[in-house]
């Protein structure tokens, strides 16, 4: 049995129901996964930065990286461990699975 994760694109129609300024933007995703939510939003910024601590996740994100995405970076580090080696600062922070 193949499992459908939301098929109605609930979490795109909450993502963009919000009033961010997606142009231009610089986007800090937290539990970036196979970038499955990555890829309905990365046509909108300048750049994304998918955290992925879990390696098989990770692997799988980067074997989903479409063409064309050149901003869009995938880092196997969490949160802690991507903020300690790093101060860049994001007009956007998300956490993938509150939507």
């Amino acid at each position: 049995m193949t499992i459908l994760l939301d098929p109605e694109h609930n979490e795109s129609k909450a993502l963009f129901s919000l009033s961010i300024p997606w142009t231009g933007a610089s986007v800090l995703e937290i539990g970036s996964g196979d970038g499955r939510l990555t890829w309905r939003y990365a046509d909108k910024v300048a750049r994304v930065v998918g955290l992925e601590p879990d390696d098989g996740k990770y692997t799988a994100g980067l074997e989903n990286h479409p063409n064309g995405f050149e901003h869009v970076e995938f880092l196997n580090l969490g949160l802690d461990e991507f903020v300690g080696q790093n101060k860049e600062k994001f007009d956007l922070a998300l956490l993938s699975w509150s939507l």
